[in-house]
């Protein structure tokens, strides 16, 4: 069985989507960071209401936990619109696609998670429904066969992906909207961790709340993680309040460092620095190395290694930086 990984962006369980769910914001002014996401998103749907028509379609990209999933939810509260919710990888069936657009109503948003692992055939059922509303299904089967044209209601597709790249090019076009989430500063991760703590009912002070936040990857599902796992040590080492004490010796014991690198991280770094002698590294030599799939190693570990500048893509594979080195306590020798 997989070991849970404390900072990994994904969500773990039921019970965390739960607690996420009561956690995030509902309006644009409440949804913190991404700020420029925010002012163009605001003028996005101002004009669309002014206009009267749905917003065009959205489509929201970047590593997991930052934030998609909340950004729909909200544009679809900002619209006053139903929001149905779905993946890429549950629309099995040109059919199930078909149902599901025939089920929304006037201005509805149907959001789409994971949507570059859409299944080809309800891709191409897809286009006409984004550019002209329109549904065509073919009734019977063999000669008899028919296609009928269906008419939707006009709706606004928002489509989230951590692999903007692996999007067919047709379906990359439809979208009017596109918009690349990064990792959050420092800064805005304290706010969400003061804010997530006190609809938690959680004492924080602000020292404890920025060194979360330091430790959180830029991730603020991460930083919310991190806050409740903080929460326990609190309430059993001490009085339930989170001190900078507490803080740093509940995350000491995770094995979350400084940089909020974990065993994972340092063992990517080493097998480039020790294992490989500083030299370019394939992204499949390092996950067959560590024991990841390499889609892991490239969608979860390399974007704040790339981030924080630990690591750099290069033509001939991945390099570890002096700044890693210095981080391992390892002597650059390199150019």
């Amino acid at each position: 069985m997989e070991e849970e990984r404390i900072i990994s962006p994904q969500i773990e369980d039921v019970e965390e989507e739960r607690m996420e769910n009561s956690l995030r914001p509902k309006t644009l002014d409440e949804y913190i960071g991404q700020e420029k996401v925010k002012e163009n998103m605001k003028i996005y749907i101002e004009a669309a209401k002014k206009r009267e028509e749905p917003l065009d379609h959205v489509l929201l990209y970047g590593p997991p936990g930052l934030g998609k999933t909340t950004l729909a939810n909200i544009i679809s509260n900002e619209m006053n619109s139903n929001i149905k919710i779905t993946s890429g990888p549950a629309i099995e069936k040109p059919g199930d696609l078909a149902a599901l657009l025939t089920n929304l109503s006037e201005f509805d948003v149907l959001f789409i998670d994971e949507i570059h692992r859409l299944n080809k055939s309800v891709e191409e059922i897809l286009y006409p429904a984004l550019e002209d509303y329109t549904l065509d299904i073919m009734i019977g089967k063999g000669p008899s066969a028919r296609s009928i044209r269906l008419d939707l209601p006009k709706f606004t597709l928002i489509g989230a992906t951590t692999r903007a790249g692996a999007l067919a090019t047709p379906l990359r076009d439809r979208f009017g909207i596109i918009h690349h989430l990064e990792l959050y500063q420092t800064k805005h991760l304290t706010t969400i961790v003061k804010r997530s703590a006190k609809i938690l009912e959680i004492e924080i002070d602000e020292e404890s709340a920025t060194e979360i936040a330091r430790r959180s990857r830029g991730t603020p599902r991460i930083a919310n993680r991190l806050l409740k796992r903080v929460r326990d040590y609190a309430l059993v080492l001490g009085d339930g309040n989170i001190n900078i004490k507490i803080t740093k010796t509940a995350l000491g014991r995770l094995e979350i460092d400084e940089m909020g690198l974990d065993d994972v991280d340092r063992k990517i770094l080493e097998t480039m620095i020790i294992k490989y002698q500083g030299r370019a590294v394939g992204i499949e030599t390092i996950a067959t190395t560590i024991g990841e799939e390499a889609e892991t190693v490239e969608d979860v570990y390399e974007p704040y290694l790339i981030q924080i500048g630990f690591i750099a893509r290069t033509v001939r594979g991945r390099v570890a930086m002096p700044a890693a080195y210095a981080h391992m306590g390892i002597a650059y020798e390199g150019e």
